[in-house]
């Protein structure tokens, strides 16, 4: 199932991993092992460090592998949420037809 990982590094611990040299290696072996789909780095609404990772996942177990990394190395606060493409979106059309018809 396509997934969008969420992220956000708490400040202290970004400082840290950007001062000690190692959150461009910690960034770079995630990407190397975890080789999304998409990503994108910007900051959240408290101003964190933060990004989005779309990844297929293919069994919640997967959540285990893809999660720990960011809290290990960057103390990161990680959620994942489901997503579509238009195409998934237009697959299930026929199910919103359906719904609206029940309602």
């Amino acid at each position: 199932m396509r997934t969008m990982i969420s992220f956000s590094i708490p400040i202290d611990e970004g400082n840290e991993a950007i001062r000690s040299g190692s959150m461009g290696s910690i960034l770079q072996g995630y990407l190397d092992q975890v080789k999304p789909e998409a990503a994108y780095f910007t900051t959240d609404d408290n101003g964190r460090r933060s990004g989005f990772f779309v990844v297929d996942m293919k069994e919640p177990a997967d959540m285990v592998r893809l999660a720990e990394p960011l809290f290990l190395n960057l103390n990161a606060q990680v959620t994942f949420r489901p997503v579509m493409t238009p195409a998934d979106v237009m697959a299930g059309a026929g199910s919103m037809q359906a719904a609206r018809a029940r309602n």
